[in-house]
């Protein structure tokens, strides 16, 4: 393989983010370097993702309405003879190496070395799913992504994987796949039971936009965000493992609750038709709790979408807040930390809307802010937080909506 530049990166069907090369990227250069003996040939990048509205509604065939931040994955390769590939990171000890003919690829048993899973999942689905004839390489990753924050790390490794082990092998391919590709290395191979809401977020953003994404039809509508706001994230602090949460648990209640209205997806389902079989004794009162916050927040992230179209961040923020008290009234996927950080946001001067973002039961929370004030909502926040939760360690991000994932030049 040779070449980064534009021809190159035309044949590949890759488009360039026009990211120059900076510290993060001369680091990662240095590791790769280091580990390996040689200079990388590529260089690749995918974002994490925020979501405004719409959660838990992605595998319910239903509207999310995320936008791609400004933190990513990053990832430096060189083609390397023979069927292995080796993997390391700037956050984590060691090499990982793993056989390109094994079937299937094993997973990790070192603790310290299970991030790589997400790696060897998407060659293995790139190559048994996708029929693709991968080449051994070298690949070095970095990330400023939190990880467990709701904020799509996984996502963000996943998507960012798929596209250097597409560029090793000289191959194209649409994002939309990417982020399918990405999505059932996830599913099938990592064990978590997640939509395609975070990879087609990261494969598929648009520099500026936030995106209505219909997990249905995979059809992305960009919009900008009003004028005179910022988008806030603030991590908790407070971590969780989606296979190990009660994250698949929602998910089964959800299907189950499909299942029990005679529909496939509740993306199907009205909150009439809701209330009709709740009526007629068809849904426990749990189901059913689950059930009305996804047919709500599809609702809600439509009309958010319509917000955005008339510049409305007043009616905006109001919907966030409707959509973090569903979120912990009826689908439980809240907790303390998260609950107090959205209820210190709603307080503070020039925020419009607060909620969770993610799966819930830990992570980060989004904040619509009125950018005058960003800087003393920052400050405030910060401290609010801390005194209510002295143990924990926030920390509050102002983003842009970044572009989706492509490549970086070196």
């Amino acid at each position: 393989m040779s070449g980064t530049g534009e021809d190159s990166t035309k044949r590949l069907g890759i488009k360039a983010s026009g990211h120059p090369m900076d510290p993060r990227t001369q680091e990662l250069v240095a590791h790769f370097q280091q580990a390996y003996g040689s200079a990388p040939e590529r260089a690749v990048r995918a974002p994490g993702r925020v979501n405004l509205i719409g959660e838990h509604t992605d595998y319910n065939h239903g509207f999310c309405l995320p936008m791609a931040i400004e933190r990513d994955v990053r990832i430096v390769l060189r083609r390397r003879p023979g069927r292995s590939v080796r993997v390391t990171s700037v956050q984590q000890p060691g090499v990982v190496e793993f056989s390109l003919d094994a079937r299937p690829i094993p997973k990790a048993t070192a603790k310290d070395q299970r991030w790589a899973d997400y790696v060897k999942g998407c060659a293995q689905v790139l190559r048994d799913e996708a029929g693709i004839e991968l080449v051994g390489c070298d690949l070095a990753v970095t990330g400023d992504v939190p990880l467990g924050s709701g904020l799509s790390s996984s996502a963000a490794l996943e998507v960012a994987t798929i596209h250097a082990l597409l560029a090793a092998a000289s191959v194209g391919m649409e994002g939309e796949r990417i982020a399918q590709f990405g999505q059932r290395a996830e599913n099938a191979y990592v064990g978590t039971n997640c939509g395609i809401l975070d990879q087609l977020s990261s494969a598929c953003g648009v520099l500026g936009q936030a995106m209505l994404m219909d997990c249905r039809t995979l059809q992305l509508t960009p919009a900008p965000l009003p004028a005179g706001v910022a988008v806030v994230i603030a991590d908790t602090g407070k971590r969780r493992g989606l296979v190990d949460s009660a994250y698949n648990e929602r998910r089964a209640q959800c299907e189950a609750g499909a299942k029990s209205l005679g529909v496939s997806h509740l993306r199907d389902v009205t909150l009439h038709g809701l209330r009709t079989a709740v009526a007629s004794g068809k849904l426990p009162a749990a189901a059913a709790r689950r059930c009305e916050h996804v047919i709500a927040e599809n609702g809600r992230t439509q009309a958010a979408f319509a917000c955005l179209r008339a510049g409305d961040a007043e009616a905006l923020g109001q919907l966030m807040d409707q959509s973090h008290d569903d979120l912990r009234q009826k689908f439980e996927v809240t907790c303390a930390e998260l609950d107090d950080m959205v209820a210190i946001a709603r307080a503070l001067p020039g925020c419009l809307g607060s909620r969770m973002t993610g799966a819930g039961f830990g992570g980060c929370t989004v904040s619509l802010v009125r950018e005058p004030q960003v800087a003393a909502f920052v400050t405030a926040l910060t401290a609010g937080y801390r005194a209510a939760h002295p143990a924990m360690t926030p920390a509050v991000y102002v983003t842009k909506a970044a572009a989706g994932a492509g490549t970086l030049a070196l």
